[in-house]
């Protein structure tokens, strides 16, 4: 566990810097076999053959990954993104182990997945029923991150069309504890503008890039207020 947590209003919470998600979670896949959730990303197909696409940096350092996402633009027969690697169409919250196959798995990714699916608690408690002594690895956006607090003053808000659960620090860990988990590390990560970097150019894209690195210096002084966790768990 991360600290004992007494659920105070005025509670002080231990939390690190914020990390790099992308270099942080394909680290923790470096020489295993990953089964990677929700991985498609149909939304940011913009990312795709770049280094900001979490599958591909995957794939780039593990062993072998297989991937599980229920996007309609999946091959019935499955889409082959690498060498080693390949995403096939299926329910990511109880995957199927035809999918599978006899890897034997050591590590299990959620990158973005869990504020899209209607339990995740329930996810939670099927890859401990599943993948016991394995690795889990999620990350999700944090609610009060200072990003949305600065478009919240300008009347606006960041969420995508399928989001439907926000989380908090303190949220994750609630979850952690009613899932049964006995180890879980929460890691905030840092804000990037990736998709609008990359579909921008010239001036607009110089604005964007010192947007980013305002909020930067914000979540780096008040890591609460980061754009997101990453949470890793031992199963």
């Amino acid at each position: 566990m991360p600290q004992n947590l007494t659920y105070e209003t005025l509670e002080k919470l231990r939390v690190a810097p914020p990390v790099d998600r992308l270099d942080y979670i394909s680290s923790l896949c470096r020489d295993k076999v990953v089964l990677d959730i929700g991985c498609f990303d149909e939304t940011a197909l913009v990312k795709r053959d770049t280094l900001y696409w979490l599958h591909g940096r995957i794939g780039s350092v593990a062993r072998d990954v297989v991937g599980i996402d229920s996007s309609d633009l999946i091959p019935a027969d499955g889409l082959v993104t690498g060498a080693n690697s390949a995403i096939y169409r299926g329910d990511g919250v109880n995957p199927d182990e035809a999918c599978l196959g006899e890897r034997a798995i050591t590590t299990i990714v959620a990158g973005e997945f869990i504020e899209h699916v209607e339990s995740p608690l329930l996810f939670f408690k099927n890859m401990k029923e599943r993948f016991p002594g394995r690795t889990l690895v999620i990350s999700t956006p944090n609610g009060v991150s200072v990003a949305n607090t600065l478009l919240g003053m300008i009347g606006r808000e960041v969420q995508h069309r399928d989001h439907i659960h926000v989380f908090s620090f303190k949220t994750l860990n609630t979850m952690c504890i009613r899932s049964g988990f006995a180890d879980w590390e929460i890691i905030p990560y840092k804000f990037y503008a990736t998709e609008m970097i990359l579909q921008s150019t010239g001036t607009k894209r110089l604005v964007v890039r010192g947007v980013q690195w305002a909020i930067r210096v914000v979540e780096r002084l008040f890591p609460l207020l980061s754009f997101g966790y990453v949470v890793r768990i031992t199963i």
